[in-house]
C-alpha cells in the first residue's frame, strides 16, 4: 500500500502558553489570554492559511486542548490540522495508556481523529512505540511523529513502526539560534536524508529572542520562562540587535528574522500564538530572504552569547 506521508507546512502554530490560566504570574507563560482574545488569533491564522495546530495534554493538563476544541469548533474539521500528544511521564494505569490518553484527548478537541499525534519524550521507546500501530490502523491517527528523541531513539523508534508498514513521520525538538543541539547530533541531516519533516519547537526562545525583552524591561515576573531566561538578557543582546537590524531592512521585526532563519535551516518553526500580530509575524517571516552571511553572522553571534537554554524536560541530544 502507498503511504500517504505528512506534507508539513511552512509553519505550524503553537499553544502551549493557551494552557495557562490566565493570571498573570501564573502558569509557565505568565499569559493573559481571554477566549475572545484566542478567537481573533484564529480567526487571522485560518485567514492567512496557517491550519496545523499544535498542542498537548500536558499543557495546562487539558486547558490548552479543550480551549483550541472550542475555539476551531466554527471551521470545517477538513480545514485545519490538529498535532497533539501522548506523554508517557503523564500515563495512566490502564492496559492501553497511549489509546486513553488519546481518547482524553479526541474528547477535549471535539474530533474523532488526529492529523499528527506525537509520542512527547521518550521514556522506553521499545514499550510506548508499538501502541500508535493500531492507532494508525483504526484511522483515529492519520501520522506519527516523536518528540525529544535523539537520533538512536529515532531509529529505534522507525524500526518498530517499519515492521508494521508504518514510519515515523515527523520529528518535533527544540531548535533555535540558541539551541541547535539537533543539528550538532545529526538528526536534522537524518531528517533531510529520509524526507522526514523536523519541527522546531521554542525557535523564539519563549520570546526572549523577539527583542521585546531586555534586563530593563524583563518577561513577566513570576513565570516559568522568567526565571529561565531573565538572567541571559545581557548576553542576548547583540544577537537580538543583528536580528533587528536585518529585519529593518526587509521592513520585518527581530522575531520575523529569527523564524525564517529557522524556515532557511530547512526546519517548520511552531511558533506560539496568543495575539493575533503574532500571525502577522508568521506572514512576513515567510516572505524574509536571509542571506548566507546573515545565517553566519546570525550564527556567530549566538554562538558568543555563550548561554545553555535546554529545557528542564530535555536531556542531550549528543550521546
Amino acid at each position: 500500500m502507498t503511504m500517504d506521508y505528512l506534507k508539513a507546512p511552512t509553519v505550524a502554530l503553537g499553544t502551549w502558553a493557551w494552557g495557562d490560566s490566565g493570571e498573570t504570574g501564573d502558569g509557565y507563560f505568565g499569559s493573559r489570554l481571554t477566549q475572545a482574545g484566542l478567537e481573533e488569533v484564529a480567526e487571522k491564522a485560518h485567514a492567512s492559511g496557517f491550519t496545523l495546530w499544535d498542542t498537548a495534554m500536558v499543557y495546562g493538563m487539558g486547558r490548552s486542548e479543550t480551549l483550541l476544541g472550542e475555539i476551531l469548533k466554527r471551521y470545517a474539521r477538513s480545514g485545519y490540522q490538529l498535532s497533539t500528544k501522548f506523554t508517557p511521564q503523564a500515563a495512566g494505569t490502564g492496559d492501553d495508556p497511549v489509546a486513553d490518553m488519546l481518547e482524553q484527548s479526541l474528547a477535549r478537541l471535539g474530533t474523532d481523529y488526529i492529523d499528527l499525534y506525537w509520542i512527547h519524550n521518550p521514556a522506553d521507546v521499545a514499550r510506548w512505540t508499538p501502541h500508535l500501530i493500531p492507532l494508525l490502523k483504526s484511522g483515529k491517527v492519520k501520522h506519527v511523529g516523536v518528540s525529544n528523541h535523539n537520533l538512536s531513539e529515532i531509529e529505534l523508534a522507525n524500526r518498530i513502526l517499519g515492521e508494521a508498514g508504518f514510519r515515523v513521520e515527523a520529528i518535533q525538538n527544540h531548535y533555535s539560534l540558541l539551541y541547535r543541539s539537533s543539528e550538532q547530533a545529526g538528526i536534522l541531516d537524518y531528517c533531510r536524508n529520509q524526507g522526514i519533516p523536523f519541527f522546531a519547537y521554542m525557535v523564539l526562545e519563549q520570546g526572549a529572542l523577539t527583542g521585546n525583552y531586555s534586563p530593563e524591561n524583563p518577561l513577566p515576573k513570576g513565570s516559568s520562562r522568567a526565571a529561565a531566561y531573565n538572567g541571559m538578557l545581557p548576553q542576548l543582546k547583540a544577537l537580538t540587535d543583528m536580528l533587528v537590524s536585518i529585519g529593518q531592512k526587509q521592513d520585518a521585526a527581530a522575531p520575523d528574522v529569527a523564524i525564517a532563519w529557522a524556515i532557511a535551516k530547512g526546519t517548520t518553526p511552531i511558533i506560539g500564538v496568543t495575539k493575533s500580530d503574532h500571525v502577522d509575524s508568521l506572514v512576513r517571516a515567510g516572505s524574509i530572504s536571509l542571506t548566507g552571511d546573515d545565517i553566519a553572522e546570525l550564527e556567530a553571534l549566538a554562538d558568543a552569547a555563550d548561554v545553555n537554554t535546554r529545557g528542564w524536560w530535555e536531556k542531550e541530544m549528543q550521546g
